[in-house]
C-alpha cells in the first residue's frame, strides 16, 4: 500500500520550526510526533523538517530555507526549536552567518555533565528548556523546566481489559506485566527478564511481555535473554513481541508496567502506562521520581537500588495484591491527567516562545 503524501507547508505559514536530523526512532523522535500535533490544534503554528517523521506532520522543504530570511507578520522573526546537537549548529548557522531572524530553544533532558562542545552549543541558544528539575541541575545556563506530556486521547484506560487483551491475541484470564521500549542493557531489559524467571514459576495466573527492538548493535544480548527464557522453560510465558506502531494497545492490556532503567534521559513509557491506568514499577532514573507518585498517592514503586533482587521484592508487591494495583492504576490516571498532559507541555513551551518572539 503506498504512503500518504507527506504534507508541505510554506514557512510564511510557520513561527516555531521543529528540526529532526535523526533517521532512526528515538525517544526525541517520539517527543516532536506527539507535541507538534497537540502545539498545532492550540494553534501555534508549528512545522517540522528532517527525516524519520510521519508524513502527516506539516513539514518544510530544505529548498524553502531561504524565506527564512523574511520575517512572519507582526513578529521579530521564528523559533528553530532543536534537542541535539545537530540541530542545534545548523541553527546558529542560519541565525549567525546566514543572519536570518531566528530565536534558537534547546530542549536537554540529558543528566550528566555536558562535553565542551556541547556546552558551546547551549551558550549560543536564546532560551534553554529542561525537561525535569534533575535536567535542570545539569545545566550551567538559565533555563525553564517544562516536562513531557502525555497524549491522553491515544494513552487512556481500557473501556474492556479482557477485550483489549483478546484483541492482541493474549489470554482474557491472565495477568500481564509489561516492559516496553529498546532491548538493550542500558533499559534494563535483563533486569526485568530476570524478575520474571524467578516470580513467573511460583504465579501462573502472570504473563510478561516485551515490546521493543534490539538494533543489529544490541542483537546478541535479546538472544541471550530469549535463551534464558528457554532455559527457565518460560518461552510461552515472557514473550518478546517486538516493536509495535499501535504500542498504545498494548498498554491498555496491561495490569502491570515494569521500567527497569539502568539509565534515563526524561523517560516517557512510565508516563504512557499511567496515562492507561497502569500502575508502574521503576527504577530510580531519569525523571521517574517526579512522575511516579508513592505514599498515600501512589501510583506505583520507585527503586532506589538497580538490581534483581530489588525488582522482584518490588514486583512482589503489586503482583500479589490486586486491590493495591487497582487503586493505585486509577491514581496514576488522576496524575498524568492533573499534571501531565500534552497540552500542558504545548503550553509552557508557547510561553517561551512568546517571550522570544515580542522580546
Amino acid at each position: 500500500m503506498a504512503s500518504e503524501p507527506t504534507t508541505y507547508v510554506d514557512p510564511s505559514e510557520v513561527l516555531v520550526i521543529a528540526p529532526n536530523f535523526k533517521q532512526r526512532l528515538s525517544g526525541v523522535t517520539s517527543t516532536i510526533i506527539q507535541l507538534v500535533p497537540a502545539q498545532n490544534r492550540l494553534g501555534h503554528r508549528v512545522a517540522v523538517i528532517g527525516p524519520g517523521l510521519p508524513s502527516s506532520l506539516p513539514h518544510l522543504r530544505f529548498l524553502d530555507l531561504w524565506k527564512l530570511w523574511r520575517k512572519p507578520e507582526g513578529r521579530n522573526g521564528r523559533v528553530w526549536h532543536a534537542r541535539r546537537n545537530i540541530e542545534m549548529l545548523p541553527g546558529i548557522v542560519l541565525r549567525d552567518i546566514l543572519r536570518m531572524p531566528l530565536k534558537l530553544v534547546f530542549t536537554s533532558a540529558s543528566q550528566r555533565k555536558h562535553s565542551r562542545w556541547t556546552k558551546f552549543l547551549v551558550s549560543r541558544m536564546d532560551a534553554v528548556v529542561a525537561t525535569s528539575a534533575k535536567t535542570s541541575t545539569y545545566l550551567t545556563v538559565p533555563n525553564t523546566v517544562v516536562m513531557h506530556g502525555i497524549d491522553e486521547q491515544r494513552f487512556r484506560p481500557a473501556a474492556n481489559k479482557a477485550a483489549a487483551k483478546q484483541a492482541l491475541g493474549l489470554n482474557p484470564q491472565q495477568n500481564h506485566v509489561g516492559c516496553f521500549g529498546r532491548v538493550r542493557h542500558q533499559k534494563g531489559t535483563d533486569i526485568f527478564v530476570e524478575a520474571m524467571i524467578e516470580l513467573l514459576p511460583t504465579r501462573p495466573e502472570w504473563i510478561a511481555i516485551v515490546a521493543g527492538r534490539a538494533t543489529a548493535k544490541h542483537a546478541d544480548f535479546e538472544r541471550g535473554l530469549k535463551d534464558k527464557v528457554r532455559l527457565a522453560g518460560l518461552q510461552d510465558r515472557i514473550l518478546f513481541v517486538g516493536e509495535h506502531t499501535n504500542i498504545n494497545d498494548w498498554y491498555r492490556a496491561l495490569d502491570l508496567f515494569v521500567a527497569p532503567q539502568r539509565w534515563e534521559g526524561f523517560g516517557l513509557t512510565p508516563l504512557e502506562a499511567m496515562a492507561s491506568g497502569v500502575p508502574v514499577i521503576a527504577t530510580d532514573v531519569g525523571a521517574f521520581r517526579e512522575l511516579i507518585a508513592v505514599g498515600d498517592h501512589e501510583t506505583g514503586v520507585l527503586l532506589e537500588d538497580i538490581s534483581t533482587a530489588a525488582m522482584v521484592k518490588a514486583t512482589t508487591l503489586l503482583m500479589d495484591n490486586a486491590e493495591r494495583r487497582t487503586t493505585a492504576g486509577q491514581r496514576a490516571i488522576e496524575r498524568t491527567h492533573g499534571s501531565f498532559s500534552i497540552e500542558g507541555e504545548a503550553q509552557g513551551l508557547q510561553h517561551i516562545y512568546e517571550n522570544l518572539l515580542a522580546g
